[in-house]
């Protein structure tokens, strides 16, 4: 399996929003599985919730690593090379 430099890195912020997706708590949408941004800890909604922040803050900010915000789920994701890691 391929690992890119991006899933090593150290960032680890913690959650801004612990209690949901940022934008869906602003708006009052609803939300499937959250997405924790590990350079700056924004909290958004997977891609398969309507509104899919996570990813549109990807496209914003550029921070290239995610990790499951679901109880029990330790996997990341990096948008930039496509590729996840357990």
């Amino acid at each position: 399996m391929r690992i890119c430099e991006h899933l090593e890195t150290s960032d680890n912020a913690p959650a801004r929003t612990p209690d949901g997706c940022e934008e869906c708590l602003q708006t009052g949408d609803e939300w499937v599985h959250l997405r924790r941004c590990l350079r700056c800890g924004h909290i958004g909604c997977c891609d398969s919730s309507k509104n899919k922040h996570a990813t549109k803050h990807f496209h914003r900010s550029k921070h290239p690593v995610i990790q499951s915000f679901q109880p029990g789920e330790e996997w990341k994701w990096c948008y930039v090379d496509e590729i996840g890691a357990e």
